[in-house]
């Protein structure tokens, strides 16, 4: 019997069932569009978590202050407490101390109340250096940035976050408008491009101080010169690990710390935090992966089960054959060629769903979801080779049937 004699004769033997070839399908494409799917959703959020990650500039090292602990003794955790300093930004931005930081941006950050006119609106309001756009990779809609003068002359100007001038004034076009800060007035000369959010906070949804004017007229007392956070762009992402040795080094320094494991601050880098969020999401997306595989094989299960039914049922014909000469190996063969069609029926069905549902869903769980044409061309090959592995042995059972028994069967 030739391959298109063969093809032809199993295509007829499944149409000729269709709710049961119907059935088989289902199991096979419900597990093929479910790992598609599993591993779209790990790569979506591997890139989600890349893209928060590298809003917040490039090339970028950040510092941490240390624990705080309170007058009763109670612990903070690190960040909480106050063991950096404007003068360890001043120093880290020095070419001598440290040849391969390009630019040093300290901030200093709280939650305040923001009034413009009748309306007002809480949001954290940060004190930054003139190098924020530089290093955080950000740059404005509309107006100016503040300035080096204004650093030195405390000047009381402010940069809103996009969200924030909508909040405030329902429009970002508000350079010269004034807002109220702590019973202060500032005046607005500039509104940052939206740039969304990362893991920890709304980039959009802020307002931008001289760093000085922050020190001196919102904070001021024991913790004026004091920084929440020091962010260090590395003069290219080769240098990233020379300028996180020579900031370690010169706070230690700084610091009078002898042990590395005794500082009072934390270094983190981008390709640290990548790297880690990249490992968990790829351990998840693994054990999701294995789960959704488990669909797979209970389909397969299920093509076994409806072949080796189709071979109980048609035992009289597959006697009328043999004793016709038809040999074992086409009577084998028929059956596998079956099993595969239903296979890669389910496979080709299951894909197109996971695709379309990669195309719909992000929309509604507000994740991406990135296709994988290695994950729907594996799918794919998986399917026939679902239908093929457990086609085996029906197939095999069918031609080991005598004919003469098989012509006896009622």
């Amino acid at each position: 019997m030739s391959w298109i004699e063969t093809l032809r004769t199993s295509w007829f033997a499944i149409v000729s069932h269709k709710m049961r070839s119907a059935l088989t399908v289902l199991g096979i494409l419900i597990g093929i569009a479910a790992v598609i799917l599993t591993v779209g959703l790990g790569l979506g959020t591997q890139k989600d978590v890349s893209s928060q990650i590298s809003s917040l500039g490039s090339n970028l090292l950040i510092v941490s202050p240390g624990s705080s602990t309170s007058t009763s003794g109670v612990r903070g955790g690190f960040g909480t407490g106050t063991t950096l300093t404007q003068a360890d930004a001043t120093a880290l931005a020095s070419k001598v101390n440290a040849p391969d930081i390009k630019a040093v941006d300290a901030e200093k950050s709280a939650s305040e109340e923001l009034t413009a006119g009748s309306t007002n609106w809480t949001t954290t309001v940060v004190g930054v250096t003139p190098s924020y756009l530089k290093v955080r990779s950000r740059t404005l809609e509309t107006g100016e940035f503040i300035t080096k003068a204004d650093e030195n002359s405390e000047a009381s100007v402010v940069v809103l976050g996009s969200e924030t001038a909508q909040e405030l004034f329902g429009s970002t076009r508000v350079v010269g408008q004034s807002v109220t800060i702590d019973s202060q007035t500032f005046e607005v000369i500039g509104v940052l491009a939206s740039s969304g959010s990362n893991s920890t906070s709304n980039l959009d949804d802020t307002a931008l101080i001289p760093l000085s004017t922050m020190a001196s007229n919102l904070v001021g007392g024991s913790q004026a010169n004091t920084v929440s956070t020091v962010y260090l762009q590395a003069t290219s992402a080769d240098a990233l690990p020379a300028a996180y040795q020579e900031a370690k080094s010169l706070l230690l320094n700084r610091h009078g710390i002898a042990a590395s494991g005794d500082a009072d601050f934390t270094i983190s880098s981008q390709d640290a935090l990548v790297s880690t969020a990249t490992a968990v999401y790829k351990t998840l997306t693994i054990l999701l992966t294995g789960i959704a595989a488990l669909s797979l094989l209970v389909g397969g299960i299920g093509v076994m089960n409806i072949m080796l039914v189709s071979v109980t049922e048609r035992t009289r014909e597959i006697g009328l054959r043999k004793a016709l000469g038809a040999p074992p190996g086409a009577i084998r063969n028929q059956f596998l060629v079956e099993a595969a069609i239903l296979g890669l029926t389910g496979g080709v069905i299951g894909a197109a769903l996971g695709v379309i549902a990669a195309l719909v869903l992000p929309g509604v769980i507000g994740s991406s979801i990135v296709l994988s044409g290695a994950a729907i061309g594996g799918s794919l090959v998986v399917a026939i080779g679902i239908g093929l592995v457990f086609g085996v042995y029906p197939a095999t059972r069918a031609a080991k049937l005598a004919p003469i028994d098989a012509l006896r069967t009622e």
